[in-house]
């Protein structure tokens, strides 16, 4: 029999990307609209985007490594806390256990066979998974996060940089606005797509957002290029 297929599992790792490819995208947009919004030189308007791709990629490396890098101490702590507590209390563990799974809906006699059964086979493991909510695949992996993320942005921002070069100057504004609008609907039906939510409500929603971010970008681009 086929295991029944589900999306759940896609979720971490979905979002992370979405967020990052999302980000690079409306972040390095933003900028080279506003900028070119002011009528610059043409170089100008390149080197502000390429300026704002790595400082943000830098950015989103180093706020996801600190970040999961705090979720993996917590994890380390709290693996070093269960780990005693099994070895000068192993009755009471074993009782812990074994409530969760009553909590769950199984008789007492069966949460405790359960509960047996799973600590002679991997006492620290079922405890991981089943009390503290950590396991293989949830476990923080801080240079992996910062990787994927700095990735995902560097991805998602490089499209406005290569229209900001190869588009004529007096029209990078309406190329890299449209360009963007395209890449936030492809990457919301993307995620809809990958998790089964309702497309349309989804590209709608982050074309809204990043129109609304480039919008108030060029306005105030435009506002300071006047001013100077």
């Amino acid at each position: 029999m086929q295991a029944e297929a589900h999306r759940l599992d896609r979720a971490g790792w979905l979002r992370a990307a979405v967020l990052g490819a999302n980000d690079g995208l409306v972040s390095t947009a933003s900028l080279v609209v506003g900028v070119a919004a002011a009528n610059p030189a043409p170089g100008a308007v390149l080197l502000a985007g390429i300026a704002g791709l790595t400082a943000g990629a830098l950015s989103m490396a180093a706020g996801e490594f600190v970040s999961v890098s705090s979720q993996a101490d917590l994890e380390t702590a709290e693996i070093a806390r269960e780990t005693a507590e099994l070895a000068t209390m192993p009755e009471a563990e074993l009782a812990e256990l074994a409530a969760i799974y009553r909590a769950r809906g199984l008789s007492a006699e069966l949460a405790r066979q359960v509960a047996r059964e799973l600590t002679a086979k991997d006492a620290l493991g079922a405890h991981l998974r089943d009390e503290l909510g950590i396991t293989e695949v949830s476990t923080a992996k801080p240079l992996q996060a910062a990787l994927a993320s700095a990735a995902a942005f560097a991805l998602g921002g490089l499209p406005p940089i290569l229209i900001a070069l190869l588009a004529p100057a007096g029209l990078v504004l309406g190329a890299v606005g449209g360009a963007t609008v395209l890449g936030l609907a492809l990457l919301g039906a993307l995620a809809a797509w990958a998790g089964g939510a309702p497309v349309l409500r989804s590209m709608a929603r982050v074309m809204l957002w990043g129109l609304i971010a480039m919008g108030i970008t060029a306005g105030v681009g435009a506002l300071v290029g006047q001013a100077v």
